[in-house]
């Protein structure tokens, strides 16, 4: 009886798998010579710049593709030696364009010697449309709570490692972020990030619980499947250089 119970749970089991696969599978067949070919993408000519299909936000030139959230005029921070530093009092800033489901990368960097401590330590944020935070913070040598230091999705998760450099020196996020589902009012699909901080792997997939926005977590509220994304000031200079995105669907 114990044999015949295995090999049911055994046939189930690739019953299920094969369904699975079955699901994902289109019109075409395995090998079929007739399915359309992905699109060609030329990669940029470093591991950090843009490929082909990206819309560069920030390429140390101008901050034409941003505006202030405060008033919805000119973005009102600095723009200095290839990079954007935000002046503290000047308000967050937006892109001009909206985004869904994307692919991000984006550089910032501490200013060296100001000698802030936790929450304090050059704070400010990268917000996917506008309301899911992933904090930036100087994390190095710099204790906070776990879940709002650099890296962390604000409130929620904490970077899986800390891989903080000293201030100064400029770090990297990578984000793949998939953007919440909403049928009506209600949230069907919740939104999933991955992060990549200097290469290495923060934060695997991670289901946001809703917005980020103090005290966390908010339940989700629908919202329109395009949203601008937002640098924020938080009273603190800090600098941006770098930004690129890849629209993706899902």
């Amino acid at each position: 009886m114990k044999k015949m119970i295995q090999k049911s749970l055994l046939s189930l089991s690739v019953f299920a798998v094969g369904a699975s696969f079955a699901h994902q599978a289109t019109e075409w067949g395995v090998h079929d010579a007739a399915r359309p070919q992905p699109p060609i993408v030329t990669p940029g000519e470093t591991d950090n710049s843009p490929p082909s299909d990206a819309v560069v936000l920030f390429d140390g030139t101008d901050l034409s593709e941003w505006k202030s959230c405060n008033d919805g005029g000119e973005a009102k921070w600095k723009l200095k030696n290839g990079y954007m530093e935000i002046v503290p009092g000047s308000g967050d800033i937006h892109t001009r364009q909206l985004f869904g489901s994307c692919q991000i990368h984006i550089e910032w960097s501490i200013i060296e010697g100001l000698k802030e401590e936790g929450q304090d330590g050059g704070n400010s944020g990268v917000f996917l449309m506008e309301r899911y935070e992933l904090q930036v913070l100087d994390s190095y040598d710099n204790a906070t709570f776990p879940d709002g230091q650099a890296g962390a999705i604000y409130g929620q998760s904490p970077p899986q490692v800390n891989v903080c450099k000293k201030p100064g020196q400029w770090q990297s996020y990578d984000i793949i972020f998939h953007a919440p589902v909403f049928e009506g009012e209600n949230v069907i699909k919740a939104a999933t990030i991955t992060v990549f901080q200097n290469g290495v792997l923060i934060q695997d997939n991670w289901e946001i619980w809703g917005a980020t926005y103090l005290p966390p977590p908010v339940p989700y509220v629908a919202h329109a499947a395009k949203m601008p994304f937002r640098l924020q000031e938080h009273h603190h200079a800090m600098r941006y250089r770098n930004i690129w995105i890849r629209p993706l669907e899902d």
